[in-house]
């Protein structure tokens, strides 16, 4: 009897933020097919017998997707319950579109069981909400890590510099260089306020603010690496108003 997958999303990081479904799913799975990004207090809480990583890291470090797809589908196959767990949202920038399609087609049951994505909670926890009345009514969601077998961006820099609202950044602090300058040069105020959240909501979660002008320089002063979102916009500057009465115990949103 063929088996059934579960895309999961595992939230930010921080285990208390597993909703109940995922964590009564990844305790029921008989196999967890993992990325790099659910936190490691999660990760560590799978028995590793039946962990597979199959994760990715901006250093060349990978699992291709390929032999993802091929896996949920030889092991559901076997009759076996399978958890694709992805950090945040399967959905939110985390290919679990493709991996539904891929199922689907080699018809495979499977379910989508939603995350909270860290494009809203990690600035959140750091005390940058995504959208505020005096600051910013809307809110656009960039990914700064594209498919790299394609052509040119698809993503456009200088109609978002337009848009007055805030825009936030996954997966793009590698590339911070690349798309401030494109914004800058389309017209955006150079001390635009910018706020970079590396490890949302992890034990050792790091906060840096900047400007648009400056924060390339923040980001190299405060070692921010990977993985790291960006918020761009008025709102990255609520911060400052509201970080010293923040009580997030598990998740310092403190500056090095």
């Amino acid at each position: 009897m063929t088996g059934k997958v579960y895309l999961v999303g595992s939230g930010p990081g921080d285990p208390d933020l597993l909703t109940v479904k995922a964590k009564r799913l990844i305790d029921e799975a008989d196999v967890v097919l993992h990325d790099k990004l659910p936190g490691p207090e999660i990760l560590g809480s799978i028995p590793e017998a039946k962990r597979e990583d199959v994760g990715k890291r901006a250093d060349g470090e990978r699992t291709s997707q390929e032999y993802t797809n091929r896996r949920l589908v030889e092991l559901a196959e076997a009759g076996n319950t399978v958890v694709r767990l992805k950090g945040g949202d399967p959905f939110v920038f985390g290919r679990g579109g493709e991996e539904a399609e891929h199922l689907a087609a080699n018809e495979i049951p499977f379910e989508y069981v939603p995350g909270i994505t860290s494009a809203v909670a990690g600035p959140g926890v750091a005390g940058v909400p995504v959208t505020h009345r005096d600051h910013a009514s809307s809110v656009t969601f960039v990914t700064g890590h594209e498919d790299p077998t394609k052509d040119e961006s698809a993503v456009d820099w200088e109609a978002l510099a337009a848009t007055g609202g805030t825009l936030v950044v996954l997966m793009g602090v590698g590339k911070l260089p690349m798309y401030t300058d494109a914004l800058l040069s389309a017209g955006m105020a150079p001390d635009t306020p910018v706020a970079l959240v590396e490890r949302a909501t992890w034990p050792d979660q790091q906060v840096a603010v900047g400007t648009l002008e400056t924060i390339v320089d923040v980001r190299d002063e405060e070692s921010i690496e990977p993985p790291a979102i960006t918020v761009i916009g008025g709102v990255a500057a609520s911060r400052e108003r509201v970080a010293a009465f923040l009580r997030n115990g598990r998740n310092p949103a403190d500056e090095r």
